[in-house]
């Protein structure tokens, strides 16, 4: 309060602190007026009345103005009417009456009536017409026609009804023109007890019966509704009306410019705030009315001197104590206690009394760029060295709040911006894209979010899928996604890790192993680490969160679906070995590491991860992965090359994978050989040295590199029509189709690949680009096929005899497994197996199988034993194993 005090006086001083009457938007609801940025973010379409109100002038009977107006409730306290001098106006006989409206909206009687007479605006000037609702006598004169230059012909009547109680440019011409205030409207936005028709009644509430009224006394020629905006209170959603009070204002159109350049100095985030929705503001700034007569705030510290009526604003504590009579040690400067002490006049020595309001809360928030260090009484160099602040944060509606009342008060008092960078955020809507609010009933109950989904997942959803400066969509399915597409993900590795790390006893503290020494795989996922914290620092030294989320994200589905998966054995191989401790080594670095990357975006995981993995077995790491140091990318462990020939091995799964699908064969299931079109020699020695990531990946016996993806396939050319028919070629489109139906679709595709293809039509030479020519690949029947830009891959789909058992042994493999699971065996319990063929045409099949494979199995299963069924009483399943129906049981090997 203090330092808000001393800023205050800074103002004070430089005569930029005023007091003054002014119509300000009012709520009568909180009994308080709205600065101007405050009214900005109230604003909603209405529906409103709109009625053309006939006003009888004095001297000629049968003959009103025509005034429009969509507050009917304001003509109550009516004093004038106004033109424009310049504007064409005419007087039309409309039955047995003349009415008087601007000749260019004529539109309004709808081609009724007869124009008698015209006039400029000026000619009308002094013209008096009767009172509309005598409910007071104005003390000055009153009721005559005045000229304004904000009247206008786009609208209503081009006559404007002037009540300088409720107008803002009412007001203004109030003043020029000497006119009366007409008060008829308390506090509380109800008529005053001089309207005895409707006294006590909300004035909004009030109009469709002064409607009605104006309707039997024949003063209403017409009256309709109007869709329009209309401002409401930020707070209580009140109508708000426009209404003449007193208040204190800070000059804040003194130091425009200042603040439009420094403006200039911020970033913005997204950089189009900047120069649109925000300069277009503060283009439009007018003074701010500080003051609030409300109980609760800071006190406005402006003292009144009862004798000499002189003002003093009192800046600090210390001038409290001097111009004050037994100010308490422990003052306190809240109301009411600030108001009860006693003031004496610096001036006279007369006894002076604090005003009654207090400020706008927005000038408290607008200061804290300052006041929080209680500057300049204390903290002086803290307040130098935290400000301007790096970035600050807060919704787009802040651009005329929080953003704009730092900006002015910045620029003010330190000559500079208040903060360097602006994050604005876009509205949070529900599921149906309507923005949440407590009164529309769509609002998400926090708390039931943490219980049910945590904190880090409603943390990570906001994080992702599109910048936080647009607006999104925000539900319950969105927050489950996205902890199953992140949380659950990095949770299942962490818990993995820790499984195999207690049944090892692994503890990292005793193993070093040099990065080189360590195998590929480890290299790889260390780099790619590396690699996503350097661009996760980035991103986030730009503030695009949705690129750092969107790279942390990336990584952790690699390290799941790729390194855990495929160094799964190594983790539980009965030899203890280096390729064995690598293994773990890395991965205990990798989620250590990744724990202290995710801990700004989801705290609560990392902190998990980071106190069982670190603080368990480092006493002297930081206590908490908050206090411990963000990473910081170690170029030396970043290989780029490996990363491209991974991520080339990792496109060919993708596809291979796919055409497995398209061709509707299980991965389970051995193939022969795949074919990958390769385009350069780093591809080509990348299948070379992975071939082996390949085969195990997509259970392929070899892979083969080809040069020509037009091996694969067979091309069928066909003219696009639509391209042909815009082109000089259109009218030999017939000739075309005919020779490329007779011709090699795949010598076309070889000629548009290089460049477009080149025929002799009536010995004349034809040229078609690859728009022209639509391209059909038809695969071989022994392949699938698939692609993705340059990159074609193709699997071949023919299934040996042995390939055939094969496949049946790794379909056992995967049921045994799964009967583990479900009869809750331990990870290193030993089994047997016993099995029995239902169906008798697939019992060779089974039989040469397990023959065949029998070793594998046991290996993969830990089964000692894979037995014919010899009537043993243990339960059986019935599986379907690639078309055979086989029953399976399985039963745990006593121990030796």
């Amino acid at each position: 309060i203090e330092t808000v005090w001393w800023i205050l006086g800074q103002f004070w001083k430089e005569d930029l602190l005023y007091e003054g009457h002014k119509v300000v938007p009012y709520c009568p609801r909180c009994g308080t007026a709205l600065s101007s940025h405050e009214v900005a973010q109230g604003y909603r379409e209405v529906e409103d009345p709109s009625v053309y109100v006939k006003f009888a002038l004095k001297d000629q009977e049968k003959t009103s103005f025509l005034v429009w107006t969509t507050t009917p409730w304001t003509l109550l306290s009516n004093v004038a009417l106004a033109v424009g001098d310049d504007i064409d106006y005419v007087k039309v006989k409309l039955n047995d009456e003349f009415l008087i409206l601007a000749k260019a909206r004529l539109e309004v009687l709808k081609g009724e009536g007869e124009v008698v007479e015209t006039f400029k605006g000026k000619d009308l000037k002094n013209i008096e017409y009767h009172q509309l609702y005598p409910f007071t006598q104005p003390a000055k004169k009153a009721h005559y026609v005045i000229g304004a230059d904000f009247v206008s012909t786009e609208d209503g009547s081009g006559i404007v009804h002037i009540a300088p109680a409720f107008g803002e440019d009412d007001y203004r011409v109030g003043k020029e023109n000497d006119l009366p205030v007409i008060q008829l409207v308390g506090l509380d936005g109800k008529f005053k007890d001089e309207v005895t028709t409707w006294k006590g009644m909300f004035v909004k509430e009030a109009d469709p019966l002064i409607i009605k009224d104006l309707k039997e006394s024949n003063k209403l020629f017409y009256s309709a509704k109007i869709k329009h905006t209309y401002p409401f209170c930020w707070r209580c959603d009140s109508p708000l009306l426009y209404y003449a009070r007193h208040s204190w204002f800070i000059k804040t159109t003194a130091f425009k410019n200042e603040v439009l350049r420094n403006n200039e100095l911020i970033n913005w985030f997204p950089d189009h705030i900047k120069e649109g929705r925000f300069l277009n503001f503060l283009e439009n700034m007018i003074d701010w009315a500080i003051s609030r007569d409300r109980f609760w705030g800071t006190p406005l510290p402006i003292w009144t001197c009862n004798k000499c009526k002189k003002q003093h604003l009192v800046d600090s504590v210390a001038r409290l104590r001097e111009l004050g009579k037994d100010v308490p040690e422990d003052i306190e400067l809240h109301k009411p206690y600030v108001d009860q002490l006693e003031l004496s006049c610096p001036d006279c020595s007369g006894e002076m009394k604090r005003v009654p309001e207090v400020i706008d809360c927005w000038f408290d928030s607008g200061v804290m760029h300052t006041a929080q260090w209680h500057y300049p009484f204390e903290n002086q160099e803290v307040f130098k060295n935290n400000f301007p602040a790096d970035f600050i944060c807060e919704a787009i509606d802040q651009t005329r709040g929080w953003f704009y009342s730092l900006l002015v008060t910045s620029t003010f008092l330190h000559k500079q911006p208040p903060y360097k960078n602006v994050v604005v955020l876009g509205h949070i809507c529900d599921k149906n894209g309507v923005k949440m609010s407590k009164s529309k009933g769509n609002v998400i109950d926090c708390m039931e979010i943490f219980d049910e989904y945590g904190a880090d997942a409603l943390r990570w959803s906001l994080y992702t899928g599109t910048a936080p400066w647009n607006t999104r969509r925000f539900y319950k399915e969105a927050i489950a996604e996205a902890r199953k597409r992140y949380l659950g993900t990095l949770q299942n590795v962490y818990s993995f890790f820790v499984l195999y790390a207690n049944i090892e006893n692994f503890n990292p503290i005793n193993h070093v192993l040099p990065i080189d020494q360590r195998s590929e795989i480890d290299r790889w996922v260390l780099s790619r680490f590396h690699h996503t914290a350097e661009e996760v620092r980035k991103a986030m030294d730009k503030f695009e969160i949705t690129w750092a989320t969107g790279h942390m994200e990336k990584f952790i589905d690699d390290l799941s679906n790729w390194y855990v998966r495929r160094s799964r054995r190594r983790f539980w191989s009965s030899e203890k070995n280096t390729d064995q401790e690598s293994a773990f080594l890395t991965l205990w670095e990798i989620l250590t590491g990744f724990a202290k990357l995710t801990a700004p975006f989801t705290p609560f995981i990392a902190e998990d991860i980071y106190r069982n993995l670190v603080c368990r077995i480092d006493s002297d790491a930081p206590e908490s992965v908050h206090l411990a140091n963000y990473p910081v990318p170690n170029e030396t462990i970043i290989d780029e090359q490996l990363e491209q020939r991974m991520d080339f091995v990792m496109r060919i799964v993708q596809l291979g994978r796919a055409a497995r699908n398209e061709a509707n064969i299980k991965v389970r299931q051995p193939l022969a050989e795949m074919k990958v079109v390769t385009v350069d020699n780093f591809e080509r020695e990348t299948l070379q040295e992975m071939e082996y990531l390949l085969q195990e990946e997509l259970n392929i016996k070899t892979v083969v590199p080809i040069a020509d993806a037009s091996t694969l396939m067979k091309y069928v050319a066909k003219p696009n029509f639509r391209e042909l028919g815009k082109s000089p070629l259109k009218g030999m489109i017939p000739q075309i189709k005919a020779h490329l139906d007779s011709v090699d679709g795949n010598e076309v595709k070889n000629q548009i690949d290089n460049g477009g293809y080149e025929f002799k039509l009536d010995g004349k030479p034809v040229v078609l680009s690859e728009t022209q020519v639509d391209l059909q690949a038809q695969a071989s029947d022994e392949f699938a096929v698939q692609s993705e830009g340059k990159l074609s891959i193709a699997l071949n789909k023919v299934i040996s005899r042995d390939l055939l058992l094969e496949g049946l042994a790794r379909e056992l493999i995967n049921k045994i497994q799964f009967m583990r699971k479900e009869q809750g065996f331990d990870i290193v319990d030993r089994i047997k197996v016993n099995y029995d063929v239902i169906d008798a045409k697939g019992l060779d099949d089974i039989q040469d199988s397990i023959k065949a494979y029998g070793n594998y199995i046991g290996q993969e299963t830990l089964a000692k034993s894979i037995d014919k069924n010899n009537g043993s009483e243990t339960p059986t399943t019935e599986w379907n194993i690639n078309g055979i129906k086989v029953k399976l049981a399985i039963s745990k090997e006593a121990m030796a």
